[in-house]
């Protein structure tokens, strides 16, 4: 096995609280998990990587390049790994040469990226033929908080993307389909209508410690939801891979392209 094993994958989810606040992260890392290939990666680029190091995790056995525009991220632990390498830079004017990786991962990251056109394109041009790239963004059925009733306690959604710096909300599948222009491989979706409660509850205007009781409270409903989610299910978040295809494929994909605007 390539990909390190989901059970150890989970328990090393960096957010803090992880069985509690950081419980979205959990999801976010299962449906990463449930998405990637189980291949023999040798080299990775990941974009906007910061100091969460999920690449590395996910793949602890390939040489990572964390890429990201924060400098104050070179020295956060994940990045002083022997296999991590951290470089500050412009996703959408990638320091390396075409066809460098074997996968790039961007995670949570396009959602932050004005230009998101033109980094969708670098990260192809670094992917190997055959390269994966590596998704998750928030979906159409993202929005904060996701119930009415938790607005008095919660920021309003424009300050939370403000913070965050989102700048849009997120991607249908046929959304990102148009962006990378080509069909998707495999989908997951995270952070469903009930486990929302508790990322909302996470990132609410109540104190610390009242979060983390009300979650306590919550986490019976939250877990028994995680547990029955499949990959199918709605949530408002989507992992999804995406393959380069190869010089040959990609021609067949444009002239295919090009009979169907003919």
């Amino acid at each position: 096995m390539y990909k390190q094993s989901l059970p150890e994958f989970l328990s090393r989810n960096p957010f803090p609280n992880p069985l509690t606040q950081g419980f979205f992260y959990r999801e976010k890392m299962r449906a990463i998990h449930r998405v990637a290939p189980d291949l023999p990666f040798k080299d990775i680029l990941e974009v906007g990587g910061g100091q969460g190091g999920l690449t590395a995790l996910l793949y602890p056995r390939s040489h990572i390049t964390n890429l990201d525009f924060d400098p104050q991220f070179a020295t956060a632990p994940c990045n002083q790994q022997a296999q991590v390498r951290f470089i500050c830079g412009d996703a959408t004017a990638l320091p390396f040469e075409d066809q460098t990786f074997d996968a790039v991962t961007m995670f949570d990251v396009l959602e932050h990226i004005p230009d998101h056109k033109t980094a969708i394109a670098e990260a192809f041009r670094v992917l190997r033929p055959n390269g994966f790239l590596l998704v998750s963004t928030p979906n159409e059925n993202w929005r904060f908080p996701y119930y009415a009733i938790m607005k008095p306690i919660c920021p309003a959604e424009a300050d939370v993307m403000a913070e965050w710096g989102h700048v849009r909300r997120g991607y249908t599948l046929a959304d990102l389909e148009q962006l990378i222009e080509l069909p998707y491989q495999k989908a997951a979706t995270f952070i469903n209508p009930i486990t929302v409660v508790g990322h909302d509850v996470a990132f609410s205007k109540l104190p610390n410690r009242v979060r983390r009781s009300l979650f306590m409270v919550l986490s019976p409903v939250i877990w028994l939801s995680y547990a029955l989610h499949r990959p199918e299910s709605q949530g408002t978040e989507t992992a999804s891979a995406w393959q380069k295809p190869t010089e040959t494929g990609l021609r067949e994909t444009e002239k295919q392209a090009s009979l169907g605007t003919s």
